[in-house]
């Protein structure tokens, strides 16, 4: 057993930017990130767990990524994706959750692993559905070129997008746990069940819902009884982080709600159970002060045809004949500090995205802007009003939004 809590870093370091995660089957060097602490790392390391390990594109040895998160086998896992609830929102607030706060007494517990670029849920829920990566998923942001019609397209309900298994072409840990005849069952709300997002990123479980939160979680834990995987995906947390603030008294009534779910199946599931808690990424608190709007700044539009990505992270599509690097120049002369600015050249390069696959490349911004400190980029040009002034964001590279927890408990 560890300490009784984490000790949490001051908000300018939490704020301050990481470096991108690595992709592979190895712990990170010192100071490094990623390798096989990484949200791609969860589900092939469980599948190990339950004794039908699957390698990926990305992860050839599920046994060592089982070994490095720290996951006993067991007969039957359930595994939870907090969407929202990153490592440091969880221990700023573990006074809130005495569940959670008794798994952060244990020591395995006591270290964040990381969660893709960008730090934002469709990015990530391709990542941990395929145990990939974004270059390879080619779900790169919440919204990105659709390279069939040279048009802009969202990638939460697919609107203008590219068919789910048409853009997103990797198996996901789902279907080949099904295709091993291993059980793989999905508890979660009637309107994701046959959704694009699912399609793409979770495809393969025997989906069950239920619009009673209490009625989903008894339903995981039943399933649980059966050898095999269950997975329970919960959404409030970032629902109400965006519309009311990730610290706002509505979101810690919300986290309460949560930890009490997290806490009913614990002690619902079967004895020896497998317990995993993971999330897409974390937040943080936006500065009003600190939002820029590319459409009142004439030089940031210069030579930019298109705008994707979210308020933390900007994806630029050059005009025709526009050299991405001279973009690159008079983003970085503009906003100095305030964001990382690379041509989608170095952003490969230094692995931001994983191995890119050739057909993915031109879905990535020929500019990648991820936004540093408390900034939000946004362009009054397209975007609604709420959506440009969302009082809790993520999407960048800081520890705050890019470290996710990897909870782990055995009933």
């Amino acid at each position: 057993m560890g300490t009784m809590s984490v000790e949490v870093p001051e908000i300018d370091q939490l704020l301050a930017m990481t470096s991108p995660a690595r992709y592979g089957d190895e712990l990170p060097d010192e100071g490094g990130r990623g390798g096989a602490l990484h949200l791609s790392s969860v589900l092939p390391a469980i599948s190990s767990a339950i004794g039908h390990p699957i390698p990926t594109a990305i992860h050839a040895d599920p046994k060592r990524l089982q070994e490095a998160l720290g996951l006993p086998d067991a007969r039957s896992a359930v595994v939870v994706l907090v969407d929202g609830l990153g490592y440091w929102n969880i221990n700023m607030r573990l006074g809130h959750s005495p569940y959670l706060r008794s798994l952060m007494a244990d020591g395995v517990n006591q270290r964040p692993i990381a969660t893709c670029m960008p730090s934002t849920t469709v990015a990530a829920m391709s990542t941990f559905g395929t145990g990939t990566c974004p270059g390879l998923t080619g779900m790169t942001g919440y919204t990105q070129l659709n390279p069939d019609n040279g048009e802009i397209c969202q990638l939460i309900s697919f609107k203008n997008a590219p068919a789910p298994l048409k853009l997103q072409q990797q198996p996901t840990i789902f279907e080949r746990l099904a295709e091993q005849d291993v059980r793989v069952t999905s508890s979660g709300l009637p309107k994701f069940a046959f959704s694009a997002l699912t399609q793409a990123a979770l495809r393969g479980s025997d989906y069950i819902s239920n619009d009673d939160p209490r009625r989903r979680i008894m339903t995981a834990a039943k399933a649980a009884n059966t050898p095999g995987l269950t997975y329970v995906y919960l959404r409030d947390v970032d629902k109400i982080g965006h519309n009311y603030g990730w610290d706002s008294d509505k979101w810690i009534g919300t986290y309460e709600r949560i930890d009490a779910q997290l806490s009913l199946l614990r002690r619902s599931v079967p004895k020896n159970t497998l317990i995993v808690i993971v999330a897409d990424h974390g937040m943080i608190t936006a500065d009003p002060e600190a939002c820029i709007d590319i459409a009142s700044e004439p030089q940031l539009m210069r030579g930019v045809a298109n705008v994707g990505g979210e308020p933390r992270c900007v994806m630029l599509y050059g005009e025709d004949g526009e050299n991405p690097e001279d973009i690159a120049a008079r983003w970085r002369d503009v906003l100095g500090e305030r964001a990382q600015v690379r041509t989608r050249r170095q952003a490969i390069e230094e692995g931001v995205y994983g191995p890119v696959d050739e057909r993915v490349k031109s879905m990535i911004g020929d500019v990648v802007v991820s936004a540093a400190g408390s900034t939000t980029i946004v362009d009054s040009r397209t975007q609604a009003e709420k959506a440009m002034h969302l009082p809790s964001v993520h999407g960048s590279l800081t520890y705050m939004e890019s470290d996710i927890p990897c909870l782990i408990d055995v009933a």
